[in-house]
């Protein structure tokens, strides 16, 4: 009996699905439910009706919390599904013509099919993991907001001196105080579940011991490798960070630099690159590493980088050894 692909696409207010059976050339048209409970609940139901003995999967793009009511049912019915990120499905497809929801579902279907071979079974992170990262969502939130109003502080202050209107001045420096005390009780909060969790709190010891990585990076590294589970060594999670380098060659005529790609979670790495930053001026080692490279021609952004890529080997290092990082004496 041949398998049966779901694909679905997530919005915030319903899901599109579209069935397709691996061999098959003639596909189902989409279907659309409510994006809530009750309807998610009823298409599970009719799945395991339809297609139970086919052992279904379904497979959807990475939407945030949009599919994550979708993920936790599917997981209370122990029906296997897969999250993939939205750019491989839009590459692995070719040239597109059109776009909508309803054709994006059946396009994540045919995509299911062709790469089968591909797929890997996801699971929803711990209670604890789901709360810090939300808390790490909302925090990144507010520290925009913060920074935008630091921003215009400046261009308030010399309207002002014109104007003579004080209280913007000092409700926005009212505003910015209320954020910065709103980022710190999110941060304790975050600590606090850390040390709620046995195996976060151990890990969250090793990988902080290593001299650049503080809270917010050891918080971000716990949440994207599932407590380093999903990621099994520092490369690929380099790669999802986008700090690993890739060679630019072709043949004997194009010699390009090595460089990063600009495929990133750009939040991690700009707290990597700040806490490689930070390891190059206190790290005894780093230092003299960055010191060293540069008298040697390389780049300032290029040796942070590298030093980046240290510290993520040193933090899996520490997980992997289950023991404190410890610098030797030079």
């Amino acid at each position: 009996m041949k398998k049966v692909f779901i694909g679905i696409d997530v919005s915030k207010d319903w899901i599109d699905y579209a069935v397709r059976e691996a061999g098959l050339q003639d596909s189902a048209p989409a279907k659309r439910v409510n994006n809530d409970l009750e309807n998610i609940t009823k298409l599970c139901q009719n799945l395991l009706k339809r297609h139970g003995q086919q052992n279904p999967h379904v497979v959807f793009e990475h939407t945030g919390n949009f599919g994550l009511l979708l993920s936790c049912v599917l997981e209370s019915f122990a029906i296997p599904y897969s999250i993939v990120p939205a750019l491989e499905i839009k590459l692995s497809l070719g040239i597109t013509r059109g776009k909508s929801d309803v054709v994006d579902a059946g396009r994540i279907g045919d995509y299911a099919v062709i790469n089968e071979h591909k797929l890997q079974p996801t699971k929803l992170p711990s209670e604890a993991l789901l709360q810090i990262k939300e808390l790490l969502t909302y925090r990144l939130q507010l520290v925009k907001i913060s920074v935008q109003l630091k921003n215009s502080l400046k261009a308030h202050k010399i309207a002002s001196s014109v104007s003579h209107l004080k209280n913007i001045v000092e409700d926005i420096e009212q505003k910015i105080e209320g954020y910065k005390v709103d980022i710190e009780r999110i941060e304790k909060q975050i600590k606090e579940l850390i040390n709620k969790e046995p195996e976060l709190k151990k890990n969250f010891g090793y990988i902080t011991s290593v001299k650049g990585i503080g809270l917010m990076i050891a918080a971000y590294m716990i949440v994207t490798t599932h407590n380093f589970i999903s990621f099994d060594n520092p490369r690929k999670f380099n790669c999802y960070a986008g700090i690993a380098p890739f060679e630019h060659t072709s043949g004997s005529s194009i010699r390009g630099k090595t460089q990063t790609s600009n495929l990133a979670n750009k939040t991690v790495k700009t707290l990597l690159y700040s806490g490689a930053m930070s390891a190059a001026n206190h790290d005894p080692q780093l230092k003299k590493y960055y010191q060293r490279k540069r008298a040697e021609g390389k780049e300032h952004q290029t040796v942070i980088n590298a030093i980046a890529c240290k510290l993520t080997s040193r933090a899996f290092a520490t997980v992997k050894r289950q023991s404190n990082f410890v610098v030797l004496a030079i």
